[in-house]
């Protein structure tokens, strides 16, 4: 039997960046679904059904060589008072987005999907085990100007976000006050991750606490989850 896989159902770059920083070796399948919210359905709803999706679209394309494999799959979606944002697909609706959230509170929902797929064959279906996680973190924003709204557009950083921030850019530094989880902010909260990880099977030896500070800037909500501190 081969050695057990990991696999991140996301082509964002933050994500593998946290996986690395983490020292869990891993290779990268991004998941085409389509991503649009039911009707009615709530954020966190919404991100936990993505995150499910996107594990599970990677993993029922494995090849039986690539089994059995852990798949990893992530979503993050940003809440301002029922009004779900996305990531702004240009100049115009990440400005828009930005001034909407200058000095308000917002959500922050980042749902992790981790999907146990087992040996399988030409002519039988994988079996899979799955569990799913949604962390909530509430952001209040800086009451930033128009003029650093415009600049901060015109890096292009925005446009891979959801809410078209970044809570790490420096320079920007939208975020006044953050109650949560800054990992997950990022889109991957990395003390759940591991927690998941562990009901695979799958340790991690290294320090929580210094990597999500290394990769956010701010302190890790959970310092208690890591021995190694």
């Amino acid at each position: 039997m081969n050695p057990l896989k990991v696999i991140l159902a996301s082509a964002s770059p933050r994500r593998r960046q946290f996986l690395a920083a983490l020292g869990l070796a891993h290779t990268a399948a991004a998941a085409d679904i389509d991503e649009s919210p039911l009707p009615g359905e709530e954020a966190e709803d919404l991100a936990a059904r993505l995150a499910r999706s996107k594990a599970l679209a990677v993993a029922d394309n494995l090849r039986p060589d690539q089994c059995p494999a852990l798949v990893i799959g992530a979503d993050t979606v940003v809440a301002l008072d029922g009004l779900l944002l996305g990531k702004p697909l240009d100049a115009a609706e990440a400005t828009a987005m930005l001034a909407a959230l200058a000095g308000r509170v917002h959500q922050v929902h980042s749902a992790l999907a981790v999907v146990y797929v087992a040996q399988k064959t030409e002519f039988l279906p994988a079996a899979v085990k799955n569990s799913v996680f949604v962390n909530t973190t509430q952001v209040t924003m800086r009451a930033y100007s128009d003029d650093e709204i415009a600049a901060y557009v015109a890096t292009g950083d925005p446009f891979d976000k959801a809410g078209g921030y970044a809570i790490q850019h420096r320079g920007f530094d939208p975020v006044a006050q953050l109650d949560g989880c800054p990992a997950g902010v990022m889109g991957l909260p990395a003390a759940e991750l591991v927690a998941l990880l562990a009901r695979f099977g799958v340790t991690i030896d290294c320090s929580l606490a210094a990597v999500c500070c290394a990769l956010t800037g701010l302190a890790c909500c959970k310092l208690s989850v890591n021995s190694n501190q």
